[in-house]
C-alpha cells in the first residue's frame, strides 16, 4: 500500500493516471477476476464443510471412547459407580467446620 500512497502524494497527474487505468482495465479485469473469485470460494467452501466432518467424526470417537471407558470401569467395580475419592469430602467437611467457625465469632 505504500507503493500507492507515494504515488497519489507527490504528483496529481500519475493519480489521473492510475484512476483512468483502472476505469479502462475494468472491463478487461471483471470477467478474468470472477471465476477466479468464484473457484477460491467454492475451495473455502469445500475445506469448511470437510473441516466440519472431521471435527464431528472425531467428536464421535471421542464420546464412543469415553463410553467404553466408563463401562469398562463399571464391569470393574461389578456395576457400581466408580469409587469417589475422600479427600473432596475432607477439603468439604473442613471448609463446613471453618464457616462454622467464622459464625462463631460473628455472634
Amino acid at each position: 500500500m505504500a507503493i500507492l500512497e507515494d504515488a497519489f502524494k507527490g504528483n496529481v497527474a500519475t493519480a489521473v493516471a492510475i484512476g483512468i487505468g483502472a476505469v479502462v482495465l475494468r472491463p478487461i479485469l471483471v470477467p478474468i477476476a470472477r471465476p477466479l473469485f468464484k473457484a477460491v470460494l467454492k475451495a473455502g467452501v469445500v475445506a469448511y464443510d470437510q473441516g466440519r466432518i472431521a471435527v464431528a467424526e472425531l467428536g464421535e470417537g471421542y464420546g464412543d471412547l469415553v463410553a467404553e471407558a466408563r463401562a469398562e470401569m463399571s464391569s470393574a467395580n461389578g456395576g457400581a459407580e466408580p469409587a469417589r475419592s475422600a479427600e473432596p469430602a475432607a477439603r468439604r467437611a473442613a471448609a463446613k467446620a471453618s464457616t462454622s467457625r467464622g459464625e462463631d465469632q460473628n455472634k
